[in-house]
């Protein structure tokens, strides 16, 4: 059967309408539970459009500014532009070497961004204002919110319109069942649709969607969770680095790191009690083709114990697949090696025997550093003196005459050591901190060789480097490797990783799910015959609305079918519209609704 309309003629008609479309406006409003912002409608300013501003109002002005969604948003975009230095300039709590090495670089911009506080850009003022701002902007936007969807959760759907044809989605027909069997037909096919429904006056209300509203919250608050989450990171975290060579040990002490950093309010007493030796590293690569070089095998063979008097257990450590004991990760960052060395003293004897990690400057780890004889040495004088080695190792040498002395290959294939020779004071005993990879020749003299030139020699396993004047010697004895660790504490990646799936299951509720309403009204006409009326309206405007509105009258046909046409029925050409069948509202819009 058709949709009729009909329109009153006169000035109090028209006011009517005016009227009506007022109430069936609020009902489209009433679907939203954003906080609505007051309007001043009284005062020396009233209808100039600016509010009467005292401080308080002024308050309340920007309290409203800042619980906005737009001024949310637009924090949420400088704290995320903010973040940009952060990655792309090196920062002190990251590795203050390489913010020196900027600063030395960079002489024009360092002082620039010192004052800007670049290096420092997560405990910086302008970035903090921002998070604490983006805090609170979050809460007083979330919780009126939330206090408005519980209310709509309670309450029930409001009753229908008087005019439904009004609506954007409307459909229509005439039914022989009787108005009530027609009202409880409508509320078991819409609670079958998950509907929440019920009977007011002579139509059935019903309204569905609002995981949307709740999805949005779901987002907003996991915001909030994971700015909780990053600022407990900053605050509680730990990290600490540990260069280990094979055989060698790290037990979780302050004193056993070569390099530490914690929030501010982080306690180095809370450090987990573990320890690991590091049994073996294994490394294996590609060795032919356009991937020659590229790491196959990496990981750390290691044995460790948790807590005091622990169990010995044994562990692998893999890249981006950490050691976790006691909520501590274990994490693999890099490798290299350590040649093996033995120094004598001009009588034979041996003043020391250690391996030397050296530090690789290329992917094929060719590598350098300083092997250094603090104690136990004695020149031909028998005066106690120290000795110092400049180091560069290759792992796979190609040979002389085949280019610069730089490794072919990451693997252990044709190792070869290079060094040169210094005797005198390493600095150590000065007091200030000193490099342990570089070698301070400030106070050191040369070792000569024949033709009075620095006395250097390359040396494979096995071979010797002796000093002159019955110095001593040198002795490249093998190599073992080392492998570098990076230990971390950070109690808010947990509760960061739920509050992030948490926003995008919230964000994915709040774009896809519709919330929407509908009204079947059932009235007996004149001639005794019930006529059904059904419409919906959409919180936003949808292109299923319609689609789903015909399924459910199609489902509520079943039980009410369309009356027969009567053969005498006048020839009205509403009532021909109104006949045969019920009209979808895909083919026949609603008079005034949005197309």
């Amino acid at each position: 059967m058709g949709k009729t309309n009909t329109t009153d003629t006169g000035a109090g008609a028209t006011a009517a309408e005016r009227e009506q479309e007022r109430v069936d406006s609020a009902a489209g409003e009433r679907l939203s539970t954003a906080p609505r912002e007051e309007r001043p409608e009284t005062g020396p300013q009233a209808g100039t459009g600016v509010p009467a501003m005292g401080v308080v109002g002024w308050i309340r002005w920007f309290w409203r500014q800042l619980t906005s969604m737009r001024v949310a948003l637009i924090l949420l975009f400088l704290l995320s532009l903010g973040a940009i230095p952060g990655s792309l300039i090196p920062q002190t709590s990251v590795d203050d070497l390489k913010v020196q090495n900027f600063k030395d670089q960079h002489t024009t911009l360092s002082p620039i961004y010192e004052k800007f506080q670049l290096f420092d850009v997560y405990s910086s003022v302008w970035f903090s204002a921002i998070y604490i701002l983006l805090f609170v902007s979050l809460i007083g936007c979330i919780v009126p919110r939330t206090g408005q969807f519980v209310g709509q959760l309670r309450s029930r759907p409001p009753g229908a319109p008087k005019r439904l044809t009004r609506l954007p989605a409307y459909t229509t027909w005439r039914t022989e069942a009787g108005p009530e069997e027609v009202r409880e037909a409508a509320l078991g096919v819409l609670g079958k649709r998950r509907f929440r429904t019920h009977t007011v006056g002579d139509a059935v209300a019903a309204e569905k969607g609002y995981l949307r509203e709740a999805g949005n919250l779901v987002f907003h608050v996991a915001l909030i969770v994971m700015l909780v989450a990053f600022a407990a990171g900053q605050l509680f975290k730990s990290e600490g680095g540990k260069l280990v060579v094979e055989g060698d040990g790290f037990a979780n002490t302050l004193t056993q790191y070569d390099d530490f950093k914690s929030g501010s309010l982080y306690d180095t007493d809370s450090l987990a009690p573990f320890s690991f030796v590091l049994d073996d590293f294994v490394g294996t690569y590609e060795e032919s083709g356009p991937q020659r070089g590229t790491p196959r095998t990496f990981e750390a063979r290691v044995k460790y114990t948790e807590g005091v008097e622990g169990p010995e257990r044994k562990g692998v450590i893999r890249v981006n697949e950490p050691l976790v004991v006691d909520g501590t990760k274990v994490y693999l960052i890099a490798h290299g090696y350590a040649p093996v060395v033995t120094v004598r003293d001009g009588k034979g004897k041996v003043v020391s025997r250690n391996s030397v990690p050296l530090l690789p400057i290329d992917n094929n780890i060719t590598s350098t550093g300083a092997i250094k004889v603090m104690d136990g040495y004695r020149d031909k004088n028998g005066v106690k003196t120290q000795l110092g080695f400049k180091a560069f190792f290759v792992p796979t040498f190609a040979g002389h005459g085949k280019g610069q002395m730089f490794s072919q290959f990451p693997g252990a294939e044709f190792p070869v050591l290079a060094l040169s020779a210094y005797s005198g004071s390493l600095g150590v005993d000065s007091g200030l901190p000193q490099n342990v990879y570089q070698l301070d020749t400030s106070k050191m003299n040369e070792f000569k060789n024949e033709d009075d030139e620095l006395l250097k020699k390359m040396l494979r396993p096995g071979e010797k480097l002796d000093l002159p004047d019955g110095g001593g010697s040198i002795t490249f004895d093998g190599i073992e490797e080392w492998a570098s660790f990076q230990i971390s504490q950070q109690p808010g990646n947990g509760l960061a990783l739920g509050g992030a799936v948490a926003a995008i299951a919230g964000l994915a509720a709040s774009l896809f799910i519709q919330r929407r309403r509908v009204w079947v009204r059932a009235v007996r006409g004149a001639d005794g015959v019930t006529v059904v009326e059904m419409a919906g309206l959409g919180r936003s405007e949808s292109a299923k609305l319609p689609e789903e509105l015909g399924d459910l009258a199609a489902a509520l046909i079943t039980t009410a079918p369309v009356a027969p046409e009567k053969p005498d029925a006048p020839e009205n050409p509403d009532a021909n519209e109104a006949g045969s069948r019920p009209v979808h509202p895909a083919e026949a819009p609603a008079e005034g609704a949005e197309k």
